[in-house]
């Protein structure tokens, strides 16, 4: 299977307002940026839209090293939290209803199909792919004010 670095960031100006998300995926010497938004969102939906956007993009099954500066993704992906939700129904162990449940099926399902490992870091840091993806996804955010 292929390795693919992928790189993903979400922004929202106002939680709901308008939001973007951007996507850096790599594999050797291959890189594409990927970026969207909607008018109306919040910054999860659109951490949870990038990772969905790229893991699509991929055409077969593949070795992904995701990394993403979200610990909501990042943590309910890791420490099996959506595997939960979903299997409650999309209940939280608080008996809440989870957030998001249409994005996090999406998600899931992805990564059945992906070998996915996940590795989170600082936002607005030092790490030059994520510093790109946040910008993709401020200037995506942007065309919805």
């Amino acid at each position: 299977m292929k390795t693919v670095t992928i790189y993903t960031d979400g922004a929202c100006s106002g939680n709901p307002g308008p939001g973007g998300w951007g996507a850096i995926l790599q594999y050797g010497e291959f890189r594409k940026e990927l970026s969207g938004g909607e008018a109306h969102t919040t910054n999860n939906r659109m951490e949870l839209t990038g990772v969905i956007t790229a893991l699509s993009a991929l055409k077969e099954p593949c070795i992904v090293e995701l990394y993403s500066d979200s610990k909501y993704v990042i943590d309910a992906l890791e420490k099996g939290w959506a595997k939960g939700w979903k299997a409650r129904g999309w209940v939280k162990g608080d008996k809440k209803p989870a957030l998001n449940p249409d994005l996090w099926d999406k998600l899931l399902t992805l990564c059945e199909y992906h070998t996915v490992r996940l590795h989170w870091v600082k936002g607005h840091a030092d790490n030059p792919y994520n510093n790109r993806c946040d910008e993709l996804a401020v200037a995506e955010s942007r065309k919805y004010k």
